[in-house]
């Protein structure tokens, strides 16, 4: 997708806004929250800072403060029935890639694709 234009890679400049919450969240965070990991970190203070989208499954971490900084947060879950409804996929091919990414033990909360499909309509 890099070399093909359709992402790029973003840098976080040390000092700045999105640095100083990336620290907050990941050394030390204001009461009530956890310590979150730092890929989780770095997608919200870059979505809270630039008008983006968090993209995570990992609900834990991530839901609390997508709700403070009332960001739109996407799941693999919502991505792939975006793909399915734009007709990039098919319901086959998701269950497909849905069944691969549990054999690698992503936390998807449905047993397959098309099960989340019938649940989020």
């Amino acid at each position: 997708m890099i070399s093909g234009g359709e992402a790029r890679v973003e840098n976080i400049s040390i000092g700045s806004k999105e640095y100083l919450l990336y620290q907050k969240m990941t050394l030390s965070p204001d009461p009530g929250h956890t310590v979150i990991g730092k890929g989780e970190a770095a997608a919200i203070s870059m979505a809270k800072y630039r008008d983006g989208i968090v993209a995570s499954n990992n609900l834990r971490d991530v839901s609390k403060y997508v709700s403070e900084y009332d960001l739109v947060l996407m799941t693999t879950g919502d991505i792939m029935k975006e793909a399915f409804e734009k007709g990039l996929i098919t319901e086959s091919i998701g269950n497909h890639i849905w069944n691969e990414m549990i054999e690698k033990r992503r936390k998807l909360g449905y047993k397959t694709f098309s099960d989340f499909l019938s649940a989020n309509k």
